[in-house]
């Protein structure tokens, strides 16, 4: 079913079965706008199957009672399983989601494949410890046993803009950790989630180990709010991430959750210029800036604004915005016209606030939902598009004259997800950087792509929990101490 656009049922308990209402959704291709298939669409009755499926798998199945090494074994197979079948799931990606080739190879396989194996690799070597040997009253000899366990059925909700990318630095841990699974992928790109669904199949997974169930707002309510589910770890908006929480915290159930971004990319005096325009014009331009993590607020000294706007409007210029499928194309598109409608609404608005276009401010009058590149300057840094997250690929520049002023625009937000600092004082940027009240920060870029050890944690409006590394691993477990004495 890999090479398959359209799927005769949702996943569960080991089997494709059909919906309880026999509805279905298009999925729609957003360069081409153009549907390119067909999948079954989930209700609140799918997703109780999908729950009971999995709470039985994990009360009464063998997953969370194999050893953490068996489990690996089985999981490293399933992304086997999703690299044999590669070139047709990479086709699947470009279509539904409107990702370029080389950001479908580059995070969606590479590093999405990599943070996978990497948590089932710590699940499998580096939890579980012995305090050392003690004494105690009465000449007790005696240790303690720090030991994680799986917290049970885990909801994974995740959004349309990396969602196999999404989807397995999700399924990776909690798996791992002996977690059952529900993922509800986004309604915008269902296929990315169904497919996870073959791969398990054909890895050999327990039946109700993964369940995949498609939907919209009713189902991901639904799942939060079921008491059988015992996490719920969400990607999406801060709004969302809001109303989540407060359902989840009915039933007292803990959440992870990675929400949205406003990051600042800070451009010190003694930066070079067309270094600091390359990383700038990337981190709004990736994906039509469509990642929560993006550097959309680029504070730049004073003394270099001119030279970093030019540089910046040359490389927007350079952009050929078109269908990923097309090798010429730098930028594809967004996912929808309702996001390529809020992208211009958004433009228009930093206009009003009395915000300068440097270049683009439109839409592109093309087949498909695209707009072009957007620099905007002369607005407050409390303005609006200078304050709320857009979701497009669009920049406001904001200039500073001293460091201080500088860390207090990039602080000025409720935001605190990602962030970056371009100078050629090593010692001075790392100051910055220890400044910003944001859960990451690349230096210059930073030295890797995205270390798989490096958890990603949101402050404020950004989220709760952390996720990737050791510490996101954790997320799906809880910690059982087992005291002992040796006799």
């Amino acid at each position: 079913m890999f090479d398959s656009t359209s799927y005769d049922g949702l996943f569960v308990d080991g089997d494709w079965v059909a919906t309880r209402a026999g509805r279905t959704t298009t999925v729609t291709n957003p360069a081409t706008a153009t549907v390119i298939g067909t999948v079954p669409e989930g209700d609140p009755a799918d997703l109780d199957a999908a729950v009971a499926a999995a709470r039985r798998a994990y009360d009464e199945g063998p997953w969370p009672r194999l050893s953490s090494r068996e489990r690996a074994t089985l999981l490293h197979r399933f992304v086997d399983v999703l690299d044999a079948h590669r070139r047709e799931l990479a086709a699947v990606i470009t279509a539904e989601s409107g990702a370029l080739p080389a950001l479908v190879e580059g995070t969606h396989f590479g590093i999405g494949f990599g943070r996978f194996r990497h948590a089932v690799d710590l699940a499998a070597t580096q939890l579980d410890s012995v305090t050392p040997l003690r004494t105690g009253p009465g000449s007790v000899l005696g240790a303690t046993a720090l030991v994680y366990r799986p917290r049970g059925v885990v909801g994974l909700i995740t959004p349309f803009n990396f969602p196999l990318y999404l989807n397995l630095c999700k399924l990776g841990p909690a798996l791992a950790m002996g977690n059952t699974v529900v993922l509800k992928p986004s309604p915008l790109t269902p296929l990315e989630g169904l497919v996870l669904g073959a791969a398990a199949a054909e890895a050999g997974l327990p039946p109700g180990a993964v369940n995949v169930v498609t939907g919209g707002v009713a189902v991901g309510e639904a799942l939060v709010a079921d008491p059988r589910v015992d996490m719920i770890s969400f990607t999406g908006s801060s709004r969302t991430g809001s109303d989540i929480m407060g359902l989840a915290a009915r039933s007292l159930k803990p959440v992870v959750l990675e929400l949205g971004g406003k990051s600042a990319l800070v451009v010190r005096e003694d930066a070079a210029v067309a270094d600091a325009a390359d990383l700038a014009y990337h981190s709004f331009t990736l994906h039509a800036g469509q990642g929560c993590v993006l550097l959309t607020r680029h504070v730049v000294h004073r003394r270099l604004v001119g030279d970093f706007l030019d540089a910046l409007a040359e490389r927007a210029a350079r952009t050929v915005v078109g269908d990923p499928a097309d090798a010429t194309t730098t930028m594809g598109p967004l996912i929808s016209a309702a996001q390529r409608d809020r992208v211009a609404e958004y433009v228009a608005i930093g206009a009003a606030e009395g915000g300068e276009i440097v270049i683009g401010g439109k839409p592109v009058e093309r087949p498909g939902y695209f707009h072009a590149p957007t620099v905007i300057r002369g607005v407050s840094p409390k303005a609006r598009v200078a304050q709320e997250e857009i979701f497009g690929p669009v920049a406001v520049v904001l200039p500073f004259d001293t460091d201080d002023e500088a860390v207090a625009i990039a602080n000025d937000s409720r935001f605190g997800l990602s962030g970056g600092v371009v100078g050629a004082d090593a010692g001075k940027a790392w100051e910055i950087a220890r400044r910003l009240n944001t859960g990451s920060v690349r230096i210059n870029g930073g030295g890797t792509a995205l270390d798989a050890d490096a958890p990603i944690t949101g402050w404020g409006a950004s989220g709760i929990g952390a996720e990737h590394g050791l510490p996101g691993l954790l997320e799906f477990g809880r910690p059982q101490s087992i005291a002992f004495r040796v006799r």
